[in-house]
């Protein structure tokens, strides 16, 4: 989540809402966000529905939750998908930045 704090101004330039789902619970959580001061909104799912409703995968080997990306449109369509394979699989941020941007021009254009 700190490549999300470090670049999140980026996100906001290109009207990109980050939302980081997560297992633990509310108390867990906001105690998280306190702490690391993120800026982005936080959503705990300890009861794995979100996970579900988007095939985030879980191996328990692995740590628990791999890590996933979704991009969704501002009509609810996702438009990229990315499932992790390990905990340090995570797409740069400049590649979802372009993506952002090619919905973005999509839109206007």
């Amino acid at each position: 989540m700190a490549q999300l704090r470090h670049d999140y101004s980026e996100f906001e330039a290109r009207d990109v809402v980050v939302v980081a789902v997560g297992p633990e619970d509310a108390t867990a959580f906001a105690k998280y966000w306190e702490k690391e001061s993120l800026p982005f909104i936080g959503l705990p799912d300890p009861t794995h529905s979100v996970l579900k409703l988007y095939g985030q995968k879980v191996n328990l080997f692995k740590l628990g939750r791999m890590p996933a990306q979704v991009l969704i449109d501002k009509a609810g369509v996702a438009r990229y998908v990315h499932y992790g394979h390990s905990m340090s699989d995570i797409p740069e941020n400049a590649e979802i930045l372009g993506l952002a941007d090619e919905l973005n021009a999509a839109i206007v254009g």
